[in-house]
């Protein structure tokens, strides 16, 4: 019995196939390991107690126990007196204390020196303080904090003391609502450097609606180290909006790398008042152009909106009117132009950058007979989708669209047009 051999492979091809699946794992291996591991940062629970950081105690006792407690109640003292709280018993101040935050400390047999932080029940505090009332409160900002180090920048791609010190921030106190995002799963990929140079309130928009936030601060740490195990500077810029516009800067500096976590600390706590102050001037406020919802038209523009919908309305009449006729018996009078149906047509357009969708959306937009347009998908670098609600039909569309310069290929009710 003949046996048939079977066609074989040519080495070439196979060699080639062995190197695309190698690639293929490579980059797969690659993106797995950019959204997996410890990233994320969960922030801290945001509460409304009063917080003071950064005092600094250094006092004695007869042991290294009765030396901390000393500590802690010199603490709580002048924390009491840094917020302006009346002359009161330590004890009443103890009662009022919920926390001690220990910043940095070191013990001795009969001393204690430490950095502490005294946490103050706002309930049992605010009467005596006087309170503050109801306090303006920002919309929900997406807060990017930005690291710039050693030529590198980097946001939430990896851990970095700069996200950890504002997802340590307790935050419940301040007159912003911060969106912090805790950096794990996707969050490496979509929230990076780059993304605070994107000017595409497409991009934004997505952004914004997946963390639920109304706009963006962008607070950013440039850190210079002047040598190993030496001082550390550190200048702190403040951003905020879709376009990074500058709010303001200050510098900071650390005696030594084990000095930076407190800097940064220090750094988060002033760019809060800094955030603060530009909320209390208006500067603070939502970009209108983020939301389409929140767009105000302007008076000539709501007038001209006005005359047209008074047109349509005495349109609408006429049209009653001629119907009427033509139930008497009565020969109607054809009108000079009758508005097409609507339909809702495919375009596909290519899309290389962010910059490409925005000016896409707007020459569909200002294309005369179209009535709204809806995007299905956004893809930069490749094709996007969207549905046009035209008054006419495709053709008509496909000619208006050539007439702004597109290349257009027609399709069953669908369109592929490029630059």
């Amino acid at each position: 019995m003949a046996s048939l051999a079977l066609p074989q492979t040519p080495p070439v091809r196979r060699a080639f196939a062995l190197f695309g699946a190698a690639i293929l794992f490579v980059l797969a291996a690659a993106l797995i390991a950019q959204v997996s591991g410890d990233r994320g940062i969960a922030p801290v629970a945001s509460s409304t107690d009063i917080e003071v950081r950064g005092i600094k105690v250094d006092v004695k006792g007869d042991s290294a126990e009765e030396a901390r407690l000393n500590g802690w109640r010199l603490a709580q003292r002048l924390a009491w007196e840094k917020i302006g709280g009346p002359k009161i018993p330590d004890s009443q101040i103890e009662s009022m204390v919920s926390a001690i935050v220990v910043e940095q400390e070191r013990l001795g047999p009969r001393r204690y020196i430490a950095t502490l932080g005294v946490i103050f029940d706002r309930a049992r505090a605010g009467g005596l303080l006087g309170g503050e009332g109801e306090r303006a409160r920002s919309a929900p900002m997406l807060t990017l904090p930005v690291l710039i180090t050693g030529g590198t920048q980097t946001m939430y791609e990896v851990r970095n003391p700069w996200q950890r010190a504002w997802a340590e921030y307790q935050a419940g106190a301040s007159a912003i609502d911060y969106v912090r995002p805790n950096g794990a799963g996707a969050d490496s990929l979509l929230l990076t450097y780059g993304q605070t140079g994107r000017r595409s309130r497409v991009w934004w928009n997505d952004i914004l609606d997946q963390f639920g936030a109304a706009d963006v601060i962008i607070p950013i740490a440039n850190l210079t180290y002047s040598y190993p195990g030496g001082p550390v500077e550190g200048h702190f810029t403040a951003r905020y909006g879709p376009d990074s516009k500058y709010l303001g800067e200050f510098r900071l500096r650390a005696r030594d790398a084990d000095a930076v976590p407190a800097m940064l600390n220090q750094a988060v706590q002033r760019f809060d008042r800094m955030f603060t102050g530009a909320l209390a001037s208006g500067l603070l406020t939502p970009d209108p152009t983020l939301s389409l919802g929140q767009l105000e038209i302007g008076p000539q523009v709501q007038a001209l909106i006005e005359a047209a919908r008074r047109a349509e309305e005495a349109r609408a009449a006429g049209q009653e009117g001629d119907n009427a006729s033509l139930d008497n018996g009565a020969t109607p009078t054809p009108t000079a132009s009758e508005e097409a149906a609507v339909q809702t047509i495919t375009v596909q357009v290519g899309t290389p950058d962010g910059s490409s969708v925005d000016a896409a959306l707007g020459s569909l937009r200002g294309t005369p007979g179209v009535r709204g347009v809806a995007t299905s998908s956004i893809a930069i670098g490749g094709t996007s989708v969207m549905r046009v609600s035209f008054a006419g039909d495709i053709g008509a569309l496909s000619a208006a669209l050539r007439a702004q310069g597109w290349r257009v290929t027609q399709g069953s009710n669908a369109l592929g047009i490029t630059r």
